[in-house]
C-alpha cells in the first residue's frame, strides 16, 4: 500500500500485478550476450568466439572447443569415433609369423580350455582367451612381447596390451585362410582349372588334391572324406555356406555340427590360398566322435564302409531330410532304387512231403518290395583255402561284371538267419547320378575278422549298367554309362591295415594317389591292380567327358 501511495503521489500509473512468479522472472538477454549452449560448445568449427566467463562449466567448454580446433577428431553426437589413430599405423605388423599359423585345430584357449572369446596370437600361433587386463591373451602379450592377436569369431585384429583394433588390408590373407569364401563363378570353374597353387612355405598343390593329416588311426575317415570332397554336386553345395546356414533344427540337436564341420573342411580342401599344402581334419573328426557317440574314434581303426554309411545318413538327417518325403543334396546325388524279391524257404531237415505242402502256403510265396539304396554291396567269391605248389596262396581275380550280376533280377542268393532261410534276388529300377560300389572284403565270425584278397578287374571308364535295369525302366534311363572318379583301397590285415585313395582331378584329367599327407600321381593302369574296397562312379549325362590320362 505504501508503494502504491508513493506512485500515486508521484503521478506514475500503477503496474498491474502478475503474481509472485512473474516478479521473480529474470529479464531477457540479447542474443549477443547469451552464453553458448552444449551443442554450440562442442561443435568443432574454426573462428568461433569463445566467451570469457568465470563459470567452471563454461571454462571447460571453452577449453574443449580450443582443443578440437588444434587437434581435430571425428566427433559424432558428442562422442569420439571408436577408430584409433594407431589402428592404421600399427608398428608390430612385421612380427607376424605366418609359417606357424594353423587354424585347423579346435578353437580352444591353450590355458583355460574355453571356447568363448578366443584369440589367436599371430606371432607364435597359440590360442588365448579374452583381451582384458587379467585375461590370458593380455598376460601373454606382456610376458612374451607378442602384440598382434586375431579374434577367431569376429575376424578382427587387435594390438595388445595397447588394446586397439588393427585395420590393414595386408591381413586379408590370414582371414581368408581362417574362413575361405567362394563365389558362384569360382565354384563353376573348379572342374576346369588345372593351375597349381603355391602355399606360403613354397610347396605347390592342386586345390582339392590335398593330403589329410592322420592324427593316429583315422585314415579310414580321411579316405572317405577325400572321396566325398571330389563329388562335384556335393562339393558345390557345401562350398557355399548360405545353402545350409538357415536350416532349422530342434533345440539341443548336435547333428547339425556335423554339417558345419564338413562344410568348413570342404572349403579348406579347395582353398587356393592355403598357407600349407595339407589340412588337418581335427575339428571334423571331433564332430564325428561326438555325433556318432564314440562309435567312430580318432585313436581306433574303423571300417570305411560302416563310416560311409553312417556319415551319409547322418548328413541327410541333419540337413532336414526324411526317409521318403523330404530329399536333400545327399539323396539327390547318391540315392537309387531297386526291387527286392524275397522267398522264404522251408527248413532243410524237413521231409520232402512237408516241404511241398509248406511251399503252397502264402507265407512261402515270393514277395516284392521297393527299396532305396545309397550304395550297392558287391559280394566276392570265396577265397581258396589251400596253397599252391610253391607254398603260396593263390590270389584269385574276378571281373566286375561277374559280381554285378547279383542285380540283374535273375540270379538268386540264399540268406540265412538264426531261424529262417530266405532266397533273394535284386533288380535295379533307378540309377543315381553318382553310384557307390562297396566290395565286401571282410567277413566276421565269433572269433576273428577275415579278409578276402580277391582282386576285382574293372575298367576305368565306359561301364554300362543298362542290362541290370528292368525292361520298363530302360526306356526312361537314357544314359547308363558310368566313369570311375574315386577308388578307396585297403592294404594289410583286417584290423591293422591302412587306407589310401585314388582320385581323378577333373581339371587335368590325371589320377592321384593320396595316403594321409602323401600325394603322388599314378597311372590309371595301376589302379586296377589294387584291392579296391569302395568306388564312386559318375554317370555320363549326354556331355562329352574330358579324356583321362592313359585311357
Amino acid at each position: 500500500r505504501r508503494r502504491r501511495w508513493r506512485r500515486a503521489s508521484s503521478g506514475s500509473p500503477a503496474a498491474p500485478s502478475r503474481g509472485r512468479a512473474a516478479r521473480r522472472r529474470p529479464p531477457r538477454r540479447s542474443p549477443s550476450s547469451r552464453s553458448p549452449t552444449r551443442k554450440d560448445a562442442i561443435r568443432p568449427t574454426e573462428g568461433r568466439e569463445i566467451p570469457a566467463t568465470r563459470c567452471l562449466q563454461c571454462l571447460f567448454r571453452s577449453w574443449y572447443q580450443t582443443f578440437l580446433v588444434h587437434f581435430p577428431l571425428s566427433v559424432k553426437y558428442g562422442r569420439f569415433d571408436p577408430e584409433d589413430r594407431r589402428s592404421r599405423h600399427c608398428p608390430y605388423l612385421d612380427t607376424i609369423n605366418k609359417s606357424v599359423l594353423d587354424f585347423d585345430f579346435e578353437k580352444l584357449c591353450s590355458i583355460s580350455l574355453s571356447h568363448i572369446n578366443v584369440y589367436a596370437c599371430l606371432v607364435c600361433g597359440k590360442y588365448f582367451q579374452g583381451r582384458g587386463l587379467k585375461s590370458h591373451a593380455y598376460i601373454h602379450s606382456v610376458q612374451f612381447s607378442h602384440h598382434v592377436f586375431l579374434n577367431l569369431h569376429t575376424l578382427k585384429f587387435y594390438c595388445l596390451p595397447d588394446n586397439y583394433e588393427i585395420i590393414d588390408s595386408s591381413l586379408e590373407d590370414i582371414t581368408y585362410v581362417l574362413k575361405p569364401t567362394f563365389t558362384h563363378q569360382h565354384i563353376s570353374n573348379l572342374d576346369r582349372q588345372a593351375k597349381l597353387s603355391r602355399a606360403y612355405d613354397g610347396t605347390t598343390y592342386l586345390p582339392g588334391i590335398v593330403g589329410l593329416n592322420n592324427i593316429k588311426a583315422n585314415d579310414y575317415a580321411n579316405a572317405v572324406l577325400q572321396a566325398l570332397s571330389n563329388v562335384p554336386p556335393l562339393r558345390n553345395y557345401f562350398l557355399e555356406e548360405e545353402n545350409y546356414k538357415h536350416i532349422r533344427r530342434p533345440p539341443g540337436d548336435i547333428m547339425f555340427l556335423l554339417v558345419q564341420r564338413f562344410g568348413e573342411l570342404m572349403r579348406k580342401l579347395w582353398n587356393p590360398r592355403n598357407f600349407k599344402a595339407h589340412v588337418s581334419p581335427h575339428e571334423m573328426l571331433q564332430a564325428v566322435v561326438l555325433c556318432s557317440k564314440k562309435n567312430f574314434q580318432i585313436t581306433k581303426q574303423g571300417d570305411g564302409v560302416d563310416f560311409l554309411s553312417w556319415f551319409l545318413n547322418a548328413l541327410h538327417s541333419a540337413l532336414g531330410g526324411t526317409k521318403k518325403k523330404k530329399k536333400t543334396i545327399v539323396t539327390e546325388v547318391f540315392q537309387g532304387s531297386m526291387r527286392i524279391f524275397t522267398k522264404k524257404l522251408p527248413h532243410p531237415d524237413l521231409p520232402a512231403d512237408e516241404k511241398e505242402q509248406l511251399l503252397q502256403n502264402d507265407e512261402y510265396q515270393e514277395k516284392m518290395v521297393e527299396s532305396t539304396f545309397m550304395y550297392l554291396t558287391l559280394d566276392l567269391p570265396t577265397a581258396p583255402l589251400y596253397k599252391d605248389e610253391k607254398e603260396q596262396l593263390i590270389i584269385p581275380q574276378v571281373p566286375l561284371f561277374n559280381i554285378l550280376a547279383k542285380f540283374n533280377g535273375i540270379m538268386e542268393k540264399e540268406y540265412k538267419t538264426y531261424k529262417e532261410n530266405f532266397l533273394k534276388r535284386f533288380q535295379l529300377t533307378k540309377l543315381p547320378p553318382y553310384l557307390i560300389f562297396c566290395i565286401k572284403r571282410f567277413t566276421k565270425n565269433n572269433f576273428f575278422v577275415e579278409k578276402n584278397p580277391t582282386i576285382v578287374n574293372f575298367p576305368i571308364t565306359n561301364v554300362d549298367l543298362r542290362e541290370y535295369l528292368s525292361e520298363e525302366v530302360q526306356a526312361v534311363h537314357k544314359n547308363t554309362v558310368y566313369d570311375l572318379i574315386a577308388n578307396i583301397v585297403h592294404d594289410g590285415k583286417p584290423t591293422e591295415g591302412a587306407y589310401r585313395i585314388h582320385v581323378l582331378h577333373h581339371g587335368t584329367g590325371k589320377w592321384y594317389e593320396l595316403q594321409d599327407l602323401q600325394v603322388t600321381d599314378i597311372l590309371p593302369q595301376m589302379i586296377t591292380l589294387s584291392e579296391a574296397y569302395i568306388q564312386i562312379w559318375k554317370r555320363r549325362d549326354g556331355q562329352e567327358e574330358k579324356p583321362q590320362q592313359g585311357t
